[in-house]
């Protein structure tokens, strides 16, 4: 990822609260990065955290205007617009959502967030093996990424690759943070049961 000010780090824990977190972390996350740039004078930073601000909200249209601005301030700030994709998402505006994720992997080939985000649109939207191209890239980039092995393990599912989901479902186990939520832990172990048992039949 390209440096926002020195903000980077900030951004990064809001991306993993917004995972893997709760929604009042998220926005606290948020609202701290908002302060940080108000108090620097970091004018891309202050609309991209207000953008976030208003997409925790559901206020998609505002954030959409803040990621703009965001976007004037740093042209390279693949996050802005990944993030304005997930707007036009939520909005239904699909064909734009891809425009922008296409414009955010211009502007920043190395972040692998906007490839994982469009791989998991593609993978909602029926389109697996072109997910799952994604997903590697992202994974190309940030071999660690729980996040993703969690969203490949479900394309490679969706294309009835059960042992492939069952070994991408436990790399999540091997790379999920200690003391991240039980309760997806707890999730992912069943699903890996689940599959041995739809291998086993």
């Amino acid at each position: 990822m390209s440096k926002k000010g020195d903000l980077t780090d900030l951004r990064v824990k809001l991306d993993e609260a917004i995972t893997y977190g709760t929604h009042r972390e998220a926005v606290k996350l948020a609202k701290q990065g908002l302060k940080e740039a108000e108090g620097r004078g970091l004018e891309g930073e202050d609309e991209y955290f207000k953008g976030q601000i208003n997409l925790l909200s559901k206020n998609f249209t505002t954030a959409i205007e803040h990621f703009d601005a965001a976007i004037k301030h740093n042209p390279n700030d693949g996050a802005a617009y990944n993030d304005r994709a997930l707007c036009m998402v939520e909005l239904g505006i699909i064909d734009k959502a891809f425009y922008y994720f296409k414009k955010g992997i211009e502007a920043e080939p190395d972040y692998a967030t906007i490839y994982h985000n469009k791989g998991w649109l593609l993978n909602n939207i029926g389109r697996h093996t072109e997910a799952i191209e994604c997903f590697k890239k992202a994974l190309d980039l940030e071999p660690c990424r729980a996040v993703t092995y969690d969203n490949l393990a479900d394309a490679l599912f969706n294309l009835s690759d059960y042992q492939g989901a069952m070994d991408a479902y436990k790399k999540v186990l091997q790379f999920l943070k200690p003391g991240c939520c039980r309760d997806i832990r707890r999730q992912i172990i069943a699903r890996i049961k689940s599959i041995e048992t739809k291998i086993l039949k």
